[in-house]
């Protein structure tokens, strides 16, 4: 599918990976809808100001993609405002940092906000964006999954691991469910340099880097710019793009 002039909605889209997913659609130009949970507020204006300081279009849509009411009242808001959706990536994402071994640390509020936000949030967005992809004729999603997804033991805890390999299935279960109309894809990176990388700290990230094939860490550019073929090719669906460095590999 080629942006140009189609509504994409980025989760989690101010921050991080989002942001430069997002500006990436605006640059294309999509009309980029920026969501955010409530405590990125700022950070998803300021993306939103950048993609129409550079001639695009965008706006700020505030939901907690892990509750269906506000899911469905911010696709309500996108179908007033543009009549529909064409493109969605369900990049929104949580975690909690505690080593595998350590059990007792994961209390189940962990777990539960964990996986309701990395995989029940995509699920409830997919839900709410077919129909009217559906009825525009066509449609895009895609999961941002992870590397940990493939391989246990490595990653900031047990909980993302596991929401990320159900995101991965998820991804396929629905490329079959809804298709031709829609297609569905995912992404998945290894260790990005994003305010989460920046809490293993700059030894441990060196120290990871030095192990992987390539000796660096993933670019979100390059992530992103994954994120942009899995959207435009359309001989794809139900398949994971993984962009780690080589790091499954190490």
């Amino acid at each position: 599918m080629n942006p140009k002039d189609k509504i994409a909605l980025v989760t989690g889209g101010g921050t991080g990976l989002g942001r430069v997913i997002s500006l990436k659609l605006g640059g294309a130009g999509a009309i980029v809808a920026v969501n955010y949970p409530g405590a990125d507020e700022a950070e998803a204006k300021e993306t939103v100001a950048e993609i129409v300081q550079a001639g695009g279009r965008a706006v700020a849509v505030r939901a907690d993609v892990s509750l269906a009411t506000e899911v469905n009242n911010m696709f309500a808001e996108l179908v007033e405002s543009y009549g529909g959706v064409d493109i969605l990536v369900n990049n929104a994402g949580t975690t909690v940092f505690v080593p595998f071994a350590d059990l007792e640390s994961i209390s189940e509020s962990d777990w539960d906000r964990v996986l309701d936000v990395n995989l029940k949030g995509p699920f409830l967005c997919a839900c709410a964006a077919v129909p009217h992809m559906r009825q525009r004729g066509a449609g895009v999603i895609v999961n941002t999954s992870s590397a940990s997804a493939f391989r246990g033991g490595r990653s900031s805890s047990i909980p993302y691991s596991v929401s990320k390999a159900g995101l991965r299935m998820l991804t396929e279960c629905l490329a079959v469910a809804v298709a031709p109309e829609i297609r569905v894809n995912s992404v998945a990176p290894g260790g990005m340099l994003t305010r989460w990388g920046a809490r293993w700290g700059e030894e441990t990230l060196k120290r990871q880097a030095e192990a992987i094939p390539l000796k660096k860490h993933a670019s979100i550019e390059d992530v992103a710019d994954a994120t942009l073929f899995a959207i435009q090719n359309d001989s794809m669906t139900g398949t994971t793009i993984v962009v780690d460095s080589g790091w499954l590999l190490s």
